[in-house]
């Protein structure tokens, strides 16, 4: 029987033969993949495309001049593709185990039938909500019953749309319909949004596509900045056929031409590779800071002042004890900080804390993975906060204005403190209060930035609500994970012209992955980059990037075109010495090395770098001198000694090796030191003094015999060299074995 994986690795290479327009090896595959599943239904269309492609194939060869050719292959490739697409859908809902598979055969019965009267119920509930709710308790508690109502129908909205196919045009009218109608609150419209991105992950339809443009024209930005996600994410996973619709690449073009859409695309792309530090950020939590903060208990909570630093919320102002308090953990206060300035520049901090919170009943209802928070979900108001007080929709709605937590969080948030204490609850909405001043400060100070701010945030929420479900969602094996994806959006056909068009965004896109060490993505785009001009940063950062993957030979390319330009030129130099030193080039690297000592004569890194050159090169007394100079400029240098007793040896000069080894061994010697000891005591003539330095060698932890003998017979050339007998050497080396013994 065949398997999902091999349906969809073959559905796959299908897609990849139809996009590098191979049509037979496609053709085969699609054949093949029809024929094997027993899906009879699809093989006279088949069989009819394959013909077609015949004829148009005979008529090219003839030498036919047809003017619709390229129009009719273009054709014939979107039905292709079309096919496939069905041939595929076919056997995941015949074969696939998905949670997506499981709840879309479920859904079967439950499809809209008729669109207008459903509208009609929806927005029925919608205009007189609010006067329903000024009634009567007895007319209250019909609001919530209708509320409820309400909500299953949203629900079936949203899966409608979810597992959908091919929109029919009732469909995209009804979705036109909603998406337009302002008597449905925003939070439902956005779901909806998201219905329509889950569903072309699913099944591709060029209307899917075009209503995300026509929702990100909403005045509503939650529901316009989920387009734009929507939009990224479709049109980056269907890249390979942006070419055959015209339709999509015409609206692309026009919001090219627009400041807001390409400001937004911007944040959008950072977000999403930002996503990317979530894993290090959680993995840094859980196994360094979590466990230095566990070894500070049992008195940390009363040295921490918890309650009151709780109370403080999220103040940008430090705690002043912190330091003293962390002084017992070295490198936790750098942690801590590092990852509040990762927080405040938008990383996700949060999946740890929130990840385990994801167990309530709530979230075993997939549409609510995706739900605004709201006061108005029925879920919130059938738990109050506090049933004395009164003050729920107060509390509630400083979450839903928490601009640090997505909407997942904030339901979790919300179900979390349900069973706390009274006194914390009242902290919590202190601290969330504080927060929410804070930030209504910020916004009228930035009140030019305002706009922009929120789209941010909206941006940043919703991009950690799908990191959530994509990520952690207890059933997330079956859904393609977008977060695995590379998000090169420069090597996009549809992307392409945006970015070429805008080298400003493309720069920002360049170093924010420089900065986050993606040097890879980076790599690319600076040399798209420098195809326009050359630019002394962007050579040597593209340089950087090529050398820490490793790919020396292009680092070196790229540092030698920096060389021609008078911008960090000491640094340079350094780099295209570090480069040839790699490519085992001591010589070339000599030469730069120098260069650089000429500008930089006191540098202690570059002298103990030329010493190294000259040692590979043999030139020991050169080195020497060099180790010298480092002693000279810092003489409390411990680490010179070593090299220093080592050239010294390597030269003759076995008193004065013998002298620096003696200061090694009396401070921290390593396996090396010990060894290198030896081979001056047999030099000087001391064999047993010799042979007891090699058994320490030996018997030090980080060292075994193995690693010993390795370690002498590199050395035995510069030992004979220096006078001691090669006869000589099998009769130590048993000697020093029957001392093991001992």
């Amino acid at each position: 029987m065949v398997t999902e994986k091999e349906i969809k690795d073959k559905y796959k290479l299908i897609c990849n033969l139809l996009s590098a327009r191979k049509l037979k090896p496609a053709f085969d595959l699609l054949e093949q993949l029809i024929s094997e599943s027993g899906l009879g239904e699809f093989q006279d269309e088949f069989v009819s495309l394959e013909q077609n492609y015949k004829f148009m194939l005979q008529y090219t060869v003839e030498g036919i001049n047809d003017p619709e050719r390229q129009k009719i292959y273009d054709h014939l490739l979107i039905s292709s593709f079309e096919l496939a697409d069905n041939t595929f859908e076919r056997l995941r809902m015949k074969y696939s185990q998905s949670v997506e598979y499981q709840k879309k055969r479920g859904f079967a019965k439950h499809f809209i039938t008729n669109f207008d009267e459903f509208l009609g119920d929806l927005d029925k509930f919608s205009i007189h909500k609010e006067l329903r709710g000024l009634l009567n308790d007895a007319s209250r508690s019909e609001t919530r019953m209708d509320a409820e109502i309400h909500l299953q129908k949203i629900y079936t909205v949203f899966y409608h749309i979810w597992f959908a196919d091919g929109l029919t045009e009732n469909e995209i009218q009804f979705i036109r319909s909603f998406l337009s109608n302002d008597s449905f609150p925003t939070y439902e419209k956005s779901l909806v949004v998201t219905g329509l991105t889950l569903s072309l992950m699913r099944y591709f339809d060029e209307n899917k596509i075009i209503l995300l443009f026509n929702a990100y024209d909403n005045e509503e930005e939650e529901v316009s900045q989920r387009a734009l996600i929507g939009l990224l994410i479709g049109i980056y996973y269907y890249d390979q056929r942006m070419p055959l619709f015209h339709a999509i690449m015409g609206r692309l073009a026009i919001l090219i031409e627009d400041a807001r859409f390409r400001s937004n695309f911007e944040k959008s792309i950072l977000q999403f590779i930002r996503s990317k530090e979530t894993e290090e950020i959680q993995r840094k939590l859980q196994d360094e800071i979590i466990p230095e903060m566990i070894k500070l208990s049992p008195n940390l909570r009363n040295k921490l002042s918890i309650e009151s630093l709780l109370a403080e919320g999220l103040s940008d102002d430090k705690n002043p004890e912190w330091r003293e308090i962390l002084k017992d953990a070295p490198g936790l206060m750098g942690k801590m900080e590092e990852l509040t300035e990762m927080q405040l520049e938008g990383a996700d901090v949060f999946l740890s804390s929130f990840s385990m919170l994801k167990q309530f009943p709530f979230f075993s209802e997939l549409a609510n993975w995706f739900f605004p928070f709201t006061p108005d979900h029925p879920e919130i108001k059938r738990n109050p906060i506090n049933k004395e007080s009164g003050e729920d929709l107060a509390f509630t709605q400083l979450i839903m204005k928490s601009p640090m937590l997505c909407n997942s969080d904030k339901y979790s948030f919300f179900f979390s403190i349900l069973n706390i204490p009274p006194d914390y609850k009242k902290m919590v909405a202190d601290s969330l209060k504080a927060e929410s001043e804070q930030f209504d400060e910020i916004a009228k100070d930035e009140s030019f930035l305002a706009h922009s701010k929120k789209a941010e945030t909206i941006i940043s929420q919703y991009v950690r609500d799908l990191y959530r479900f994509f990520k952690i969602h207890p059933q997330r094996d079956g859904f393609e994970d977008i977060f695995a994806w590379r998000f090169d959006f420069h090597n996009k056909f549809a992307f392409a012209k945006l970015l070429s068009e805008d080298l400003k965004i493309q720069r920002s896109i360049a170093e924010f992955n420089f900065a986050k060490n993606y040097f890879s993505e980076a790599a690319d785009i600076f040399e798209l980059l420098l195809r326009s001009k050359d630019d002394a940063e962007m050579l040597q950062k593209l340089a950087f990037c090529y050398q820490k993957m490793g790919n020396y030979e292009k680092a070196l390319k790229f540092y030698l075109k920096a060389d021609l330009f008078d911008q960090n030129k000491i640094w340079n130099l350094k780099k295209i010495a570090l480069c040839y030193r790699n490519l085992k080039k001591p010589a070339k690297a000599l030469e730069y090395y120098q260069q650089a000592e000429i500008l930089e004569p006191e540098s202690l890194s570059l002298h103990v770098s030329i010493g190294q050159c000259q040692m590979a090169l043999n030139l020991y007394e050169d080195a020497l001198r060099s180790y010298y100079k480092v002693e000279y400029l810092s003489p409390g240098n411990k680490k010179i000694w070593r090299p220093i007793g080592w050239c010294s040896f390597l030269v003759g000069k076995i008193e004065l090796a013998e002298k620096y080894y003696d200061r090694l061994i009396a401070d921290e010697p390593n396996k090396y030191d010990l060894l290198n000891m030896g081979h001056v005591q047999w030099c000087l003539g001391n064999r047993k003094a010799a042979l007891a330095y090699y058994k320490k060698s030996i018997n030090d932890s980080d060292s075994s015999e193995k690693d010993f003998m390795e370690a002498f017979e590199e050395d035995l050339q510069h030992l004979i060299k220096q006078g001691v007998n090669t006869d000589d050497v099998p009769i130590m080396l048993d000697q020093l074995r029957y001392f093991l013994e001992d």
